[in-house]
């Protein structure tokens, strides 16, 4: 692509999505816009009314997901549109009051749940006896009757509410000074530029081929962290605080166990996560060793762990190429699932070059009355062939589970989001490894797996183990203070990477780095979602033809159960450590077979 990016009118139409599948008009959308409002004065009148009887019931609650499908096919609709390109006011004015709208509508229906919450499950079963109908809402009555025993009275319902924004403002002012406020000192790149160092160049900078330039970006971007210390632990202080406040209010045994209730999700689940990694440190650390007995480095250190073993392979891949290689590699998940993803290829789903105002980086997202759309900003190389099949993934794991489930059960929690997508990366990987011609691009491809693993995986579940330990700590009365926590940090990284690594003094306050620690237990689904992922693959790759038929029974279930459960169609029990000990089986094979590459003459 030229240097000057193309203006939107200046892209192929075959190289663009169609949004005018959803509204072949904007005044179609002002239609539905005025549509939602007036089915939302007409759910108003359920108000006090809902479960009175039967079919109060059925008829509210299909208005209810009725607006709610609504709203998803118009947010869709002005989102995408925007995305298209940043600079129409038109579309970031529909955006904004598409935002108004559905900020309003919430409020205005909040009485549903409240009223649902207070009938018991007898009572609903007894007007499933009446009304065949509502067979449909028992999954979605059950999961509202499980969390109903950790609700309050409205009025404390209604103080939580109220304090969920000053509960939040850690994480908030974190964001302020960690995105904004924060500031770096000079350096000087590999051509010997000073330039100013941001929290954007970081990254690219510690990568450079130059030790003394990543060296240098290292130790000036946590010695700024050091700096700030203690301001840093004040407001995670402050936020796991807000986390405890708020279990003990609704009575949960643990911080942990609030968070992992949301899934109905064992405790433990995230300590055998914890475990199994432990457990398979050997395989971490030999992958250290190999790196720094490739790379020929004396001791290598934090700052050498990002710089690429490999040079990006000099290899240009068209979209239309990426697509033939994707293709080919995807044969195994079968007819239908090829003859579906060929629609997506070919029926208007993707948008997929860069132009002037559109935004950057690659998504997958749609509504139940749509495709599932793919934004791209494409470039011919590895890594976006990577990426459209990444999205790919996404997108028909969200187009079988709309064909396959009503409105209500079609979305999916992120426990599982991540599960498709990997599945499809890891195959195509497997299918380019089968098929490379040179040695070096063969070991290109295992680098680029064992990178996964070790940020998805091991980085993660360090993650999740700090962050668990933290709230533990913090819960049984111990008090945590900036030295504290970078004495416990520096311990677990010298854990985690082992003695092939120094883990120097200043790695000790990446912690103050990390957004994640304000997202109370989340990074360990990047983990889960990943080693399911793996495990899949595997058996689908084996020539499984029941794992296969699992997989897809896995992608057409949508959310219509709980996440362990929908994994467990695919024939992986995340409850056991079985399939995380199976993926990091994988990965000590990459290992091997990266190290044996290395030695060849």
């Amino acid at each position: 692509m030229s240097e000057k990016q193309k203006k939107r009118s200046e892209i192929e139409d075959k190289y663009k999505w169609r949004l005018e599948d959803i509204y072949a008009s904007d005044d179609l959308w002002e239609k539905d816009f005025s549509e939602l409002k007036s089915k939302t004065e007409v759910m108003k009148d359920f108000k006090g009314k809902l479960t009175t009887d039967a079919t109060n019931l059925q008829k509210g609650l299909e208005l209810y997901f009725d607006i709610y499908r609504l709203l998803d096919k118009a947010r869709n609709y002005a989102c995408r549109k925007k995305d298209e390109d940043l600079n129409v006011a038109k579309y970031q004015e529909m955006v904004d009051r598409f935002n108004s709208l559905e900020s309003n509508i919430s409020a205005e229906l909040v009485f549903v749940r409240t009223e649902l919450t207070k009938m018991s499950g007898s009572e609903f079963e007894n007007f499933v006896k009446e009304n065949n109908n509502l067979v449909l809402y028992r999954f979605y009555m059950d999961e509202i009757l499980r969390l109903k025993s950790y609700r309050l009275s409205d009025e404390e319902e209604k103080i939580l509410a109220h304090a969920t924004e000053i509960m939040g403002a850690p994480e908030n002012i974190y964001s302020m000074l960690n995105d904004a406020d924060i500031k770096f000192p000079i350096f000087k790149n590999d051509l010997g530029n000073e330039i100013e160092l941001t929290q954007g160049n970081y990254i690219k900078n510690v990568q450079s081929g130059d030790r003394n330039v990543r060296r240098d970006v290292f130790e000036k971007f946590y010695e700024t962290y050091l700096a700030y210390k203690n301001t840093f632990a004040s407001m995670l202080n402050s936020d796991i605080k807000a986390h405890i406040f708020s279990a003990k209010t609704r009575k949960y045994k643990s911080t942990l166990v609030q968070s992992l209730y949301q899934d109905n999700i064992e405790e433990s689940l995230y300590q055998n996560l914890i475990n199994t990694i432990h457990n398979n440190f050997d395989k971490f650390h030999k992958y250290y060793k190999v790196r720094k007995e490739y790379m020929k480095l004396d001791e290598q250190h934090m700052y050498d762990i990002y710089v690429p073993m490999l040079k990006d392979i000099d290899k240009e891949i068209s979209y239309d190429e990426a697509v033939i290689i994707i293709k080919e590699a995807l044969k195994i998940l079968g007819e239908d699932y090829n003859e579906n993803m060929n629609k997506g290829f070919n029926d208007g789903w993707i948008d997929i070059y860069e132009n002037e105002g559109k935004r950057s980086g690659a998504y997958s997202s749609g509504s139940y009355e749509s495709k599932p759309y793919i934004l791209l900003n494409h470039e011919n190389n590895l890594n976006s062939l990577f990426t459209i099949a990444h999205e790919m993934g996404h997108s028909m794991h969200s187009y079988y589970s709309n064909k396959n489930q009503p409105y209500i059960y079609a979305d999916y929690t992120m426990f599982v989001a991540e599960v498709a997508s990997t599945v499809n990366e890891i195959l195509v990987i497997k299918h380019l490894l089968k098929n490379t011609k040179t040695k070096e691009e063969k070991m290109y491809l295992l680098n680029h797996f064992m990178d996964q693993f070790k940020g998805t995986v091991f980085r993660q579940v360090q993650f999740a183990e700090f962050e668990k330990m933290l709230h533990e700590k913090t819960e049984s009365g111990e008090a945590i203070s900036a030295d504290k926590l970078c004495e416990l940090y520096h311990d677990l990284n010298k854990l985690y990477y082992g003695e092939n690594v120094i883990s120097d003094d200043l790695i000790k306050v990446e912690w103050a780095r990390i957004p994640h620690f304000y997202y109370d237990f989340y990074v360990y689904k990047y983990a889960t979602g990943f080693s399911a992922a793996v495990a899949i693959a595997e058996k689908i790759s084996s020539g499984d033809k029941e794992a296969l038929d699992n997989y897809l029974l896995f992608l057409k279930s949508g959310g219509s159960d709980y996440p362990i459960e929908l994994l467990k169609k695919a024939g992986v029990d995340m409850s056991t450590p079985e399939p995380v000990q199976a993926a990091l089986n994988v990965f000590g094979k990459l290992v091997d077979e990266f190290e044996k590459l290395a030695n060849e003459k």
